[in-house]
């Protein structure tokens, strides 16, 4: 069996799309000087109110770059489009593009629906009128669905686990040897030094940034919100305490922290189990007082609520901080276990992110309790609980999901850097950090292995803060 090129019958498009990548860079650094130039340039306003530079080359360089993007964004879906057609024919772009059909589907399906509903769906429909926001939100979504059918086995190719002998640091497009009825033939994007599928192990990863990033971020959230809040509003000794706490966080060496909670001695000692009963108790918290601070003049309602949300979150919550044969054992029905390295890293990146969002969440709330509404809900004589989480926080809420974007984004850097000092997730685990740690050690002689999961991580956290600023953009019309 023939190994594949890179794009096979597409062949003929490769110089076509070499030299409009080349006018794209030449155009975009033609912008750039141009900009620079023109920094003192006259301004003349135009009938609609905006404004235009006058007798600057800048405008004709600014519809170059947009011209030569638009023609590189058409032959980069010709590649998709053609690949799903001729398959492995079209090389190994066409092998993955066929590959991610589910990926696609979805995509189309949901950019569908989302800009036929747009003006019914609030600050999220408002996202699809922001032309960064959409393309932010396209690359964060093709990760998503990327790892959920990765995780139901729609396009991973091979076992990322699973060695294949005579793979090892194979070039991508390489066939498998000796493959059987059924197996997929090629390794799309190689083999690793331990003989093992980049596509795959890149696919899977996707699936490992999924659960841990963004409910790590929402654990940071809860925990910064229900200590901000109280800091904001209330002042005084309880704001220094907070706020020196947090600082005190905030100084001490992340990666040192991380070496810190590792280490045998330490976690033999169950710290992280026992930070773990402290942190992940927040979620509890604020869900009981935001209900019980809204129904309180309703009893009925409060203690039904109170049961259907906090029931689930209390047996979800002792599942989590219980683990056989360790300090905490005592819970008899703990439905699932965490691995302990999995443990160490959840606990420590939400401890790491929440003095920072304690610190927005604190800023914001000075600011808001001044209000009129504010000053409105105490004279009808509210509860001071109830002004924070159904007055301020609601008011709060573009810049915080904002951050919230901008934080996944972080958290998953930051996951990534532990895995590539070895200090993330169990070893066999194709999280995109270990990953490309496991690759850099033969970087200098094979590219393959490392570079995937780099794009992958980069192509992520570039969609996140697009998608952030496009939230922003649309959140400041409001």
């Amino acid at each position: 069996m023939d190994p594949l090129t890179w794009t096979g019958a597409l062949a003929f498009l490769n110089p076509i799309y070499q030299i409009t990548l080349v006018l794209l860079v030449a155009a975009l650094a033609i912008w750039i000087i141009t900009s620079v130039i023109s920094a003192g340039t006259r301004q003349v306003a135009n009938a609609d109110g905006s404004f235009t530079l006058a007798g600057n080359p800048q405008a004709m360089a600014n519809l170059g770059v947009k011209l030569t993007f638009l023609v590189v964004a058409i032959l980069s879906l010709a590649y998709l489009l053609f690949g799903l057609i001729l398959g492995t024919s079209a090389g190994i772009v066409g092998a993955m593009s066929r590959q991610m059909l589910p990926t696609w589907t979805a995509l189309v399906v949901l950019f569908a629906l989302s800009i036929t509903f747009k003006r019914r769906l609030g600050l999220y429909g408002k996202l699809f009128d922001s032309p960064i926001g959409m393309i932010g939100f396209g690359l964060v979504m093709f990760w998503v669905f990327t790892g959920i059918f990765g995780a139901m086995d729609l396009i991973a190719t091979h076992d990322p686990l699973g060695q294949a002998s005579g793979m090892k640091n194979k070039v991508p497009g390489t066939p498998l040897r000796g493959a059987e009825e059924g197996e997929y033939a090629w390794y799309l994007l190689g083999g690793d030094n331990l003989a093992r599928d980049v596509f795959s192990r890149m696919v899977k990863g996707a699936w490992e940034v999924l659960k841990y990033a963004p409910l790590a971020t929402l654990f940071a959230f809860m925990v910064g919100i229900t200590l901000g809040l109280p800091a904001g509003y209330y002042g005084g000794r309880l704001d220094t305490l907070l706020s020196f706490l947090a600082n005190l966080i905030l100084a001490f060496p992340v990666i040192l922290l991380f070496y810190l909670l590792v280490t045998p001695e330490i976690v033999a000692t169950g710290l992280p189990q026992f930070m773990a009963v402290v942190l992940f108790a927040f979620p509890m918290v604020f869900c009981g007082v935001l209900i019980h601070s809204r129904f309180r003049t309703q009893p009925g309602k409060d203690y039904m609520w109170l049961a259907i949300v906090l029931v689930p979150i209390f047996l979800l919550y002792m599942s989590l901080i219980n683990e056989n044969g360790s300090k905490i054992d005592f819970w008899p029905l703990d439905f699932f276990d965490i691995p302990g390295g999995v443990l160490v890293v959840f606990v420590s990146v939400v401890f790491v992110n929440s003095p920072t969002v304690f610190r927005i969440v604190r800023g914001l709330a000075m600011d808001i309790k001044t209000r009129d509404y504010v000053a409105a809900a105490q004279t009808r004589g509210e509860r001071a609980w109830y002004i924070m989480l159904w007055e301020i926080l609601p008011n709060v809420r573009g810049p915080l999901i904002v951050d919230f974007c901008l934080r996944i984004g972080y958290t998953t850097i930051l996951l990534g850097t532990l895995g590539f000092f070895g200090l993330g997730l169990p070893p066999e685990s194709p999280d995109w950090g270990s990953t490309i740690n496991d690759g850099r050690k033969l970087l200098s002689i094979y590219l393959h292995p490392a570079l995937p999961p780099a794009v992958a991580l980069m192509s992520l956290v570039l969609g996140l803060n697009l998608l952030a600023d496009g939230l922003r953009e649309e959140s400041l019309k409001d």
